[in-house]
């Protein structure tokens, strides 16, 4: 076995492993343990997520002797009371990997990565080209696919590459082995779609990359209104084909019978309506721009959709989520934005109570607006029960953990997130975030240049690596980060403290007063104010920020700059007053 490099600690969970002290502890208390398991357990560890043979553990615990092996067996069982039955995996036939995340800063990003089981059948669906006359019906044509990706990832035992990723590649002339390769999947699916009025053309092939063969290919020319049920016949299709080619499944009809029951299921709370799902697709498609205008003409169409089909379950969770980030970016008017939000998010769960899209939207509600902690930890983690294979709905459930201070727990659905879709920018930022805040400043840094090669325009990203370099001393490199965030409020931020730091206190001042020029950016204020050791100005731009139900006051336990307020006298009460129990 190569030889790892060694760290003097591990942490995961509740644990800590010490290795040059041979010692494990759990809640700071030593745990007994056998001087065989506790090889093992450093074995397993050094490789987190990997599979380690049989033969390798064997060599490594008990070195130059011949063993049966269920001596293994029985340290790997020793091991699994007092760590948990979920945290080594027995890879038949094979050995066992190590199973939970590492927190601790010594571990580097790459092997932070939640583990992948190598067994799961996987598939990327690409962007469906569109064929049509009209190049106006390309919304149609992605919407397609994205709803494919959607009810496949939610079928159980199966791995899908998540919208992001897959659709990085549309338009580019990248080839399928190399696709699959950045998106860590066996097989593709690839279509196209024509639409010419009321009838639609759709074609589609799934590929298994390693032998590039065709492992099923269809072609539908049906009506509109018959779009449902072309969906539903390619979804069972391929879930059929992954798991006879890959799983060696029979294919017989009680198999059939079970994927159209699994399809069914994760389409759950689809309208019937075809022209309120064209709608419901032009309004997702705008939405996904993110600008104040394509925002406002998507929220527009999922209303036409909801009103043509009120029964539209899912179109209503869009259209909660639509208007919540409408109302969060201070594009609407905050409150009513989030009534409007919350109302159509209960009734999206009122016509479907187990649809993960509908718990994930009134969860960022609940959370940005309501400062209702309990309840968007609630509706989030429903979500990601009804929806684990969700990139989107996995990021949602990070973001509570995380401003609540459960920091080991919002990293690891972060690291979750990148397992799931490589490509999103949003998982890696937000992986950076809370390394931040959990002090991991390495990978903090290592997660944020990522998403800066993303996307190196992102808002938001240069603001949370300047504040890495900050709190490291690194005022210059900080500096120059800042200057490059997009975000002007962001931006003037960042200089305004960066500046300081760096003794320049006129220019420090001066970006502090532009910012104050912006009062929707209470919070940043408030953050700027503090590190310049303006306290009381800092509370008042605190209040001012509560009075907006301003969301960055989600933050306001963890957010580094702050930190010269929590001695103050009123710093216990306001948090109270938040909501928060210390």
């Amino acid at each position: 076995m190569t030889e790892p490099t060694r760290s003097s600690s591990y942490r995961f969970g509740a644990f800590e492993l010490q290795p040059n002290e041979r010692r494990l502890l759990a809640g700071g208390e030593p745990v007994v343990l056998g001087p065989r398991a506790f090889d093992l357990l450093i074995a397993l560890v050094e490789r987190p997520g990997q599979l380690v043979t049989k033969e390798e553990l064997l060599d490594c615990v008990w070195p130059k002797l011949v063993v049966e092996e269920n001596n293994l067996q029985v340290q790997v069982s020793a091991l699994r009371k007092i760590l948990g039955q979920e945290a080594i995996a027995t890879i038949p036939g094979r050995g066992y990997r190590f199973t939970v995340t590492l927190t601790g800063s010594n571990a580097p990003l790459k092997t932070l990565l939640a583990p992948i089981d190598e067994n799961l059948p996987s598939i990327a669906v690409l962007p469906f080209v569109n064929m049509s006359d009209d190049a106006a019906n390309e919304y149609f044509a992605d919407g397609i696919a994205e709803e494919l990706i959607n009810v496949l990832s939610k079928i159980r035992g199966l791995r899908v590459a998540s919208h992001t990723s897959a659709f990085s590649f549309k338009g580019s002339k990248v080839d399928i082995p190399t696709v699959a390769q950045k998106l860590n999947v066996a097989t593709i699916l690839e279509g196209s779609v024509r639409k010419a009025g009321k009838r639609v053309r759709i074609t589609v092939q799934l590929v298994r990359v390693a032998t590039d063969s065709h492992l099923w290919s269809e072609t539908y020319d049906r009506e509109l209104e018959d779009i449902f049920a072309v969906q539903d016949d390619i979804a069972q299709s391929v879930v059929k084909e992954l798991r006879s080619a890959l799983l060696g499944e029979k294919r017989d009809l009680s198999a059939s019978a079970a994927v159209k029951a699994e399809v069914q299921a994760a389409a759950k709370g689809r309208g019937e309506n075809a022209e309120a799902y064209r709608l419901y697709l032009q309004g997702q498609f705008f939405v996904a721009q993110r600008t104040q205008a394509s925002l406002a003409t998507g929220i527009e169409y999922l209303r036409q959709a909801v009103g043509l089909d009120p029964q539209y379950a899912l179109a209503w969770a869009a259209l909660a989520s639509a208007q919540s980030i409408e109302a969060g970016a201070g594009w609407t008017s905050y409150g009513e934005g989030h009534r409007h939000a919350r109302e159509a998010a209960e009734r999206a769960l009122a016509l479907e109570p187990n649809l993960a899209e509908g718990h994930a939207a009134l969860g960022q509600i609940r959370l940005l607006h309501d400062w209702d902690w309990s309840g968007a930890d609630a509706s989030s983690r429903r979500a990601l029960e009804l929806a684990p294979g969700s990139a989107g709905v996995v990021l949602g459930a990070a973001v509570v953990p995380g401003f609540l201070g459960r920091l080991d727990e919002s990293i690891a659905l972060c690291r979750r997130v990148i397992v799931l879709d490589p490509l999103n920018v949003q998982g890696h930022r937000y992986l950076g975030r809370f390394s931040l805040f959990a002090g991991f400043f390495e990978q903090a840094e290592a997660a944020l240049k990522e998403a800066l090669k993303l996307n190196p325009q992102g808002a938001g990203t240069y603001e949370h690596l300047g504040q890495v370099y900050l709190v490291q001393g690194r005022f210059a490199e900080a500096l120059a980060a800042f200057k490059k965030e997009s975000d002007e409020g962001l931006r003037l931020l960042g200089l305004s403290v960066a500046y300081h730091a760096l003794g320049r206190k006129a220019q420090s001042s001066a970006a502090l007063e532009q910012l104050s020029e912006l009062p929707v950016h209470a919070f940043l204020n408030a953050q700027g104010n503090a590190y310049l050791g303006n306290v009381d100005q800092a509370f008042e731009w605190l209040e001012r920020a509560y009075t907006q139900r301003n969301a960055g006051l989600c933050q306001i336990k963890l957010a580094p700059l702050l930190r010269n307020l929590h001695g103050d006298p009123r710093w216990q009460p306001f948090l109270k007053k938040m909501g928060f129990a210390d």
